[in-house]
């Protein structure tokens, strides 16, 4: 570690040089900057660099490796493993750098490091034109696509990685680099599913698809017809085209003015199916879910974007994630998924999903370290809760589900759906083929593995 009036000196430096902010504990607004998405994660950085531009993130990290910090990369959103932050460490915070330039000609889109899901969402509904996102419009873009990145339209235009064309890297040595199908080309591999691990990606550039209409389909059942719902979804799913996707699951009824009285801060099931044409022919999709009992019907066209919005979580509250990728929906695990919702924490914004994959997303690269592309179905059992004496209770609903449903596991993971599990769900999440060569870029691009607050991955 570097003296304390080296440190000084150049932290004075970093504030003067820097367009954005420095702040360092003590400083009025670092305790503010401090908090992520995740209430159980509570960590006191060294110094907090809110960068405004690349040239800043430059300076931040040749900063950080002046005075041998670690350093945590902070993108636009809400990542539950709370790696946005490390005790002692700098962290490199994009989120003032979220422009989205949209080329619809290119049917493409550059954004900036610090984007969600929303700004990205709202440059390119315009145009008629989306990319995959993910689930919520305060999802980071970065983070979500260097991760693999699935959401609502991946059964139609494959994973969020799979529509990556390029990234604006800072390395670990403070050097700008590109990384593309020509440029690189060994970096871009390993940035398709390889997180944060070899720099900031302070820009993105992804495909973007046409997508002139969107509608969804949203029933509430009470829980008793919840088997039947989840083994009609499953049918509709398998008999339908890439173009509908969705998720059926258990939640708390929330108070939205659809929600009938009796319903609200009770268990209830939800079926939602998500499709890339208009309300007509989903509304045909869904006839054998809308032929069951059920409480509540929603089915429309909404602008993508909206949706989005539909499921976000206020920050604040406390998570815990985890998720298991299966070898299919047989009946009998439909059986051991719903018995699981029984124990649910309710009231609380906890949610129980089960999601297909298929489509796209199984159609596309089978080169890149995404091993979870082939499982067609996913369990996502995700606790949020405000009340720090429900802890356990909620810990151990999610280890409960996993476990419940790891004999149909297919052994991968996505690894933005999870925590701190071990270095054997990181290998899980890799892909345990793809290791040598990822820990082999690392070495290229981040020797002392200066970038080790994600899913790490160890130079070799």
């Amino acid at each position: 570690m570097a003296s304390l009036s080296k440190a000084g000196a150049a932290l004075a430096a970093l504030r003067e040089d820097l367009v954005g902010d420095v702040l360092a504990p003590g400083d009025p607004g670092y305790d503010e900057a401090r908090v992520v998405f995740n209430a159980l994660i509570d960590r006191r950085p060294a110094v907090i660099a809110q960068c405004a531009d690349a040239t800043d993130v430059v300076r931040a990290v040749r900063f950080g490796r002046e005075l041998d910090l670690p350093i945590a990369v902070r993108g636009g959103g809400h990542g539950v493993a709370g790696t946005a932050l490390g005790d002692g460490a700098l962290v490199v915070d994009l989120r003032r750098m979220h422009h989205v330039t949209v080329d619809p000609a290119a049917e493409a889109v550059r954004v900036e490091g610090g984007a969600t899901m929303s700004h990205l969402d709202r440059a390119t509904q315009p145009y008629g034109l989306a990319t995959t996102g993910g689930r919520a419009s305060t999802t980071g873009v970065g983070g979500f696509v260097l991760g693999g990145g699935t959401g609502w339209l991946d059964r139609a235009f494959g994973l969020a990685v799979d529509n990556l064309l390029g990234v604006e890297l800072v390395t670990a040595d403070a050097e700008r680099v590109h990384a593309n199908a020509d440029e690189n080309p060994e970096l871009f591999w390993a940035l398709h599913g390889g997180g944060g691990n070899f720099g900031v990606a302070t820009a993105l550039t992804l495909e973007l698809h046409e997508l002139p209409e969107f509608a969804i389909a949203l029933l509430l059942y009470l829980p008793k017809f919840g088997p039947d719902a989840v083994r009609v979804f499953r049918e509709v799913i398998t008999a339908g085209p890439d173009e509908v996707g969705g998720a059926v699951l258990y939640l708390t009824g929330p108070p939205e003015e659809f929600v009938p009285p009796e319903l609200v801060g009770e268990l209830v099931c939800a079926g939602l199916l998500t499709y890339a044409g208009g309300e007509d022919d989903l509304r045909k999709l869904a006839e054998p879910l809308l032929a069951l009992p059920h409480e509540v019907e929603l089915v429309g066209d909404m602008p993508y974007a909206d949706l989005q919005c539909m499921l976000d979580f206020p920050p604040g509250l406390r998570n815990y994630w985890s998720a298991e990728y299966l070898t299919g929906l047989p009946d009998e695990l439909v059986d051991v998924f719903c018995a699981r919702a029984e124990s649910m924490p309710v009231p609380t914004p906890t949610q129980h999903l089960a999601f297909p994959q298929g489509g796209a997303i199984a159609a596309g690269p089978h080169e890149y370290p995404v091993p979870y592309r082939d499982a067609p179905w996913a369990v996502h059992p995700f606790a949020i809760w405000d009340d720090p004496g429900d802890d356990g209770r909620a810990v151990a609903w999610v280890r409960d589900v996993r476990a419940a449903v790891r004999p149909w596991s297919t052994g991968a993971v996505y690894l933005n759906f999870i925590g701190e599990e071990g270095a054997d769900r990181v290998r899980a999440g890799l892909g345990a083929g793809n290791l040598l060569r990822l820990e082999k870029v690392k070495r290229k691009y981040d020797p002392d593995n200066v970038f080790r607050f994600n899913h790490n991955i160890r130079p070799i």
